[in-house]
């Protein structure tokens, strides 16, 4: 019987092939913490009396959600994690010095190999399936078993094959094509899957878009998303190495086979897509923009940025669309680049010029609006276009406000025009 990706990463790992179903345990590649989740871990791993590291080398906390610290108690919640890196000597502590989102920041600096098993106590872990790795997120103390033991227990996902077909026409971007998924498969239709990419748009698709898709796939409720290495992939990795002078391991690139085995197989045609708007109070609840359009729908803030769509091509995007325009006056924009190098790379190209003489305030990298935490709450009633990738009830603060999840072309021709408008009518 045929293998996916992803039974082929955990065949690999165990020394012996698997398949969907089976209960596998298996050492991890990379476990993820940050300053909101890994205190939980760091007293689970306390308590059981452990004194060391199963694989240090194998573990990484970065400082994203709170960072500058907004209070006493993010203070005091960081200060938690910093104690310990610095205790255990952590090899892979990446803080205020040298921040970024840990889904950004993570592939940037070359932690991220294909093959990777991988695991981190916050959601949108499955980010890191865009590099052909398995990664997932998990609670806080089956990070902190990780943390003792090296590795942990897997049901190795059943996949649910999407082909994407067509080249995506303009403004039309992994964003778009995640957030038409979760419209089709709805918050739990792919409960406990794996997402698997596939089809011809895929060579269409660059590095950011494919960050984006994966990292929403948990928004369907999947347990991983993931894309086999191409070109494309090879291009990034060649440039990591390159940049950081070498990657964390050698890659392991694993394909799925002709008779691999789907639970499920979704079709879209990207080329006769439309920007896709998800309206509150689901990621679901994605409509095209031209019934965004037609609702007009006035808005109050516009937020670009978070480990979904705060990369360089986010900002490139919104750039181009809001030279020489300006915000509107009813209209607040923040963006929020995904890491330092990110921002860096967004000043030498003169972006952030652009964006603030728009009338945006740019942030350090941080998940604070994202989560409501900070940077961004939304007042009573009030609408934000937001880049990220959820807009529950609450999200990003008031109970009544609502998030219109969108791409960032969108985001920014909303910003200009102070309502929901299609990028491509500007």
């Amino acid at each position: 019987m045929g293998q996916t990706i992803t039974e082929k990463i955990f065949s690999e790992h165990v020394g012996k092939e698997v398949h969907a179903g089976e209960i596998v345990r298996v050492n991890i590649d990379m476990i993820i913490g940050n300053d909101i989740t890994t205190p939980i871990s760091i007293r689970a791993f306390e308590e059981s009396g452990a004194e060391k590291l199963a694989r240090p080398d194998n573990f990484s906390i970065v400082m994203d959600h709170y960072i500058p610290a907004k209070d006493i108690a993010s203070a005091n919640q960081a200060k938690i994690s910093r104690e310990f890196a610095y205790k255990h000597d952590l090899k892979y502590f990446f803080d205020e010095k040298d921040m970024g989102i840990e889904h950004a920041l993570l592939p940037e600096k070359g932690l991220v190999i294909p093959g990777d098993v991988i695991i981190g106590a916050d959601s949108h872990t499955c980010t890191h399936g865009a590099l052909g790795a398995f990664s997932t997120g998990m609670g806080s103390t089956d990070l902190a078993f990780g943390m003792i033991t090296g590795g942990n227990w897997f049901k190795v996902p059943e996949t649910i094959k999407v082909e994407l077909t067509g080249m995506p026409g303009e403004h039309i971007y992994g964003k778009d094509i995640i957030l038409e998924l979760i419209r089709i498969l709805g918050v739990d239709g792919a409960l406990y899957k794996a997402l698997e990419f596939t089809g011809d748009a895929i060579q269409h698709l660059g590095m950011d878009d494919r960050f984006s898709m994966c990292n929403m796939a948990i928004e369907a409720g999947a347990k991983s998303g993931i894309i086999a290495v191409d070109n494309i992939t090879e291009a990034y990795l060649i440039e990591r190495e390159e940049v950081n002078g070498g990657l964390r391991a050698k890659p392991k690139i694993h394909y799925s086979d002709e008779d691999a085995n789907y639970c499920q197989v979704i079709t879209i045609d990207v080329e006769n897509l439309s920007p896709v708007i998800a309206y509150p109070f689901l990621p679901s609840n994605g409509k095209p923009v031209e019934q965004a359009v037609e609702d007009d729908l006035k808005i109050d803030q516009v937020m670009i940025g978070s480990c979904t769509n705060g990369r360089i091509e986010d900002l490139r995007i919104a750039a181009e669309i809001m030279k020489d325009k300006r915000v509107a006056k009813h209209t607040r924009m923040i963006v929020t680049p995904a890491t330092q190098k990110i921002l860096m790379q967004a000043q030498h190209e003169g972006l952030i010029d652009i964006l603030i003489e728009a009338g945006a305030v740019v942030s350090n990298p941080t998940c604070g609006a994202c989560l409501g935490g900070y940077m961004g709450i939304l007042g009573d009633g009030e609408r934000c276009v937001a880049t990220t990738n959820r807009n529950f009830v609450g999200r990003m603060g008031a109970r009544t406000s609502e998030i219109y999840l969108a791409n960032s072309a969108v985001a920014a021709a909303s910003a200009i025009a102070g309502k929901i408008v299609d990028p491509r009518d500007i």
